[in-house]
């Protein structure tokens, strides 16, 4: 699965995502930001699963922003499995 996250509060613009179907990441892509930062950070997280991602990342400030990369990569993470579950309660209930 592939998503597209627009991150707030930091230089990047853009974040593409593909999972599998564990939610172990495959793939990160980030548009804008700190490029060499960036392309470390999807290194790292490429093969690793989503929900430990979020565990590592979210609630990471960049300098004095409430908010940085990493930490809106978690996010993104953490709003795609809200829904993949919310689609899956749906799903059970009809």
């Amino acid at each position: 699965m592939t998503f597209t996250f627009h991150p707030r509060g930091t230089c990047s613009q853009e974040m593409h995502f593909r999972l599998n179907e564990e939610n172990v990441i495959e793939e990160l892509e980030v548009v804008g930001g700190c490029s060499g930062n960036l392309q470390g950070i999807a290194a790292l997280l490429r093969g690793m699963d989503a929900r430990e991602a979020v565990g590592r990342l979210k609630g990471i400030h960049c300098g004095m922003k409430s908010t940085s990369c990493p930490d809106q990569v978690a996010i993104a993470l953490e709003r795609e499995l809200d829904r993949q579950a919310s689609n899956l309660e749906e799903l059970e209930k009809s």
